[in-house]
């Protein structure tokens, strides 16, 4: 009987290393995680900030809670993918200098992505209202991979940054960045300063 046991676990084990499933083999390509996004709906912000856009419905307006933050400085939340675009106001008095410094910051913000980013490259856009921006794409682990920046130059400047609550890896979460860049995009282009 422990003859015939033996027999069998010799016999099972050359069959299952056999030829038949190993030299067909063949590897599988990386993936991603399947998301299904959104069709995106746009909805006015409450009309208490100085600036006035659309946002994507699955969003919340939160207030930004940082220590230093001012009154209008806000998160554009998107709970679903645990990421936020954070938004920075300022008024700008019509001073020149003040204005320089801003622009001068948030390039300095953008630049310290240098280290681990592996590519860094700034558009200049013409929006729907007639005003510039300048959107800035990261590539690489970056903390922002989406930053804005713009202003009528006299009164109004506004600042953007997208970042996620997650250690997700940025090339798998490539389809929610660019689903929340058009949703930035949308913000611009429908943005409107209150006189």
């Amino acid at each position: 009987m422990q003859k015939y046991s033996i027999a069998l676990i010799i016999g099972l084990l050359l069959t299952a290393c056999g030829s038949s499933s190993s030299d067909n083999y063949v590897p599988k390509p990386k993936g991603f995680p399947r998301l299904d996004l959104p069709t995106p709906s746009y909805t006015l912000i409450d009309p208490t900030h100085p600036y006035q856009f659309e946002y994507n419905k699955i969003a919340r307006i939160l207030p930004d809670t940082f220590a230093r933050a001012e009154r209008d400085w806000i998160f554009i939340n998107y709970p679903t993918f645990h990421a936020s675009v954070q938004l920075t106001y300022k008024p700008i008095h019509n001073d020149v200098n003040r204005l320089r410094a801003m622009l001068e910051d948030s390039y300095k913000l953008a630049a310290r992505h240098n280290i681990k980013a592996y590519a860094i490259e700034q558009r200049k856009l013409r929006l729907k209202s007639g005003l510039e921006a300048s959107v800035i794409d990261l590539s690489g682990e970056v903390p922002s991979q989406v930053q804005f920046v713009t202003t009528d130059s006299t009164t109004h400047f506004l600042r953007g940054a997208l970042y996620f609550n997650t250690a997700t890896e940025n090339d798998s979460l490539q389809p929610v960045i660019q689903y929340i860049r058009k949703d930035i995009l949308h913000l611009l282009n429908t943005l409107k300063w209150k006189k």
